[in-house]
């Protein structure tokens, strides 16, 4: 898809020109940035475990978070995330219901704080995008809202998902279904007012980030117009139609830039930037995690208390 873009631009040429004059100090203050991303995320799936016993010590919580974070760069959506999940299982003896009830609720986290980004987003810019992205757009935000629910509200997923989980696990009780809802639902009463102020801090970072982007390119983008367009391309990026949104993104903003008083190269050159320093920036940090601290390939050890023990 970038290769489409780039192709297809009038002057290709010149979003490597402009690539080429960024501000290398800008660029390395951005990719530093990238160490308080991470630990504000790494932070906040600390606190859902915590919600339900469990003690992930700093150290551990770094290197599952940071090599699911690199494997998810090699797999369209989110699949990476679900690393964590083992390096639980291995590190803490954590049920994999458990692990990935943690998981789902830390996604869920940022699912919603980026809708209520993206409504703003979708208001500010609405005269500026075309019809069909806004219906998509507003499509999107409805889905994101509602579609959780299902799990959060008690008696709806068990009766959605009971019967095919049985089914499939062979587990005619359910229990590992219950574990996982019981698990969400508490994380989400008890956690949320802790991790909902670390999600939004998180996403200030990334649209900081962005602005730093275009002040490395020259591009005198307001730190509230690059939010808004973070937040747009951010939710475009989730369709697993590539990986981590290559391609999407700079579609995004070369349609989007001309409208800003920029051409579309720079648009491009911009979306490309901010893959580079904040998606392969993170990965650049797990691939370090992962050669340290490699994925388990089995677990060794077995539950016989409750979460979090041993």
């Amino acid at each position: 898809m970038l290769a489409v873009v780039l192709l297809r631009l009038p002057r290709p040429g010149e979003v490597f020109s402009q690539l080429a004059r960024a501000d290398l100090a800008l660029v390395g203050l951005t990719l530093a940035i990238n160490l308080l991303a991470i630990q504000l995320k790494v932070v906040r799936w600390q606190l859902l475990l915590r919600a339900r016993g469990i003690s992930y010590g700093s150290k551990d919580a770094w290197f599952a978070f940071g090599a699911s974070a690199y494997l998810g760069m090699l797999t369209p959506g989110r699949v990476g995330d679900v690393l964590r999940i083992q390096y639980l299982r291995h590190d803490k003896g954590t049920p994999y219901s458990e692990g990935l009830a943690s998981v789902v609720m830390d996604r869920l986290s940022d699912l919603y704080v980026l809708a209520a980004f993206f409504a703003v987003a979708i208001t500010h810019f609405g005269s500026q995008l075309l019809p069909e992205l806004r219906l998509l757009g507003w499509a999107a935000v409805a889905a994101t809202t509602l579609g959780p629910l299902a799990l959060l509200v008690p008696g709806v997923a068990e009766r959605l998902f009971g019967a095919m989980y049985r089914k499939l696990s062979r587990d005619p009780e359910a229990k590992g279904l219950d574990v996982f809802l019981q698990s969400l639902r508490a994380q989400a009463r008890r956690a949320t007012p802790v991790t909902l102020p670390l999600t939004i801090a998180a996403f200030l970072v990334s649209f900081g980030q962005g602005w730093l982007v275009a002040r490395a390119l020259g591009l005198e983008l307001s730190y509230f117009d690059v939010g808004c367009l973070t937040a747009i391309a951010s939710l475009l990026s989730l369709l697993p139609i590539s990986v981590s949104g290559v391609g999407v993104r700079e579609v995004f903003f070369a349609a989007v830039f001309p409208s800003l008083g920029y051409s579309a190269e720079q648009g491009v050159g911009y979306g490309m930037m901010v893959f580079a320093l904040l998606y392969l920036g993170v990965a650049a940090v797990g691939f370090v995690a992962w050669q340290i601290r490699p994925p388990p390939a089995h677990v060794v050890r077995e539950v016989t208390g409750p979460p979090g023990q041993t």
